[in-house]
């Protein structure tokens, strides 16, 4: 019962950071936000389930909530992804944060050229998948930081 209110907080954390902090791309019919933050940390502390489950459902909801259902899908899969590399791979936290971002961006780009029929709208939301995906793992590697030295005090 824990485990799950645990995951129920985090997914909706996931949701409400993502749609509190969003800044939208008209060109791909998309947004940039900080939810990514959430997903990684939830992976490198809870694992790859936890990860995978927070970051799928929680961002999907914010999709679905923001008026972009047409993501939703792809982002369930995407973001569920890199939860669940972050978490697979946390025993060295930087990477396995890293290693979820480039799932999100490589994930977003494939989606975007599927969608859209065309590399170009992919190619240019790149660029702020990478900076999106860059300050959400410098946030959660540092609050990371901080709960491991909290919890262990």
């Amino acid at each position: 019962m824990r485990r799950l209110t645990r995951l129920a907080l985090l997914t909706s954390l996931t949701a409400v950071i993502t749609m509190a902090v969003n800044i939208p791309l008209p060109h791909v019919k998309g947004y940039i936000n900080i939810g990514d933050s959430v997903i990684l940390l939830t992976g490198l502390l809870l694992g790859p389930g936890a990860g995978a489950v927070v970051g799928g459902v929680g961002s999907a909801m914010a999709d679905l909530i923001l008026g972009y259902p047409h993501w939703a899908g792809w982002t369930l899969a995407i973001k569920g992804l890199e939860g669940f590399l972050a978490g697979r791979l946390g025993k060295r936290p930087f990477v396995g944060a890293l290693a979820g971002v480039g799932a999100m961006a490589g994930g977003y780009f494939v989606a975007g050229c599927l969608m859209y029929g065309s590399v170009a709208p992919a190619l240019a939301q790149l660029p702020f998948d990478l900076i999106q995906g860059g300050i959400s793992c410098m946030a959660a590697l540092t609050v990371r930081g901080v709960l491991k030295s909290y919890l262990q005090s």
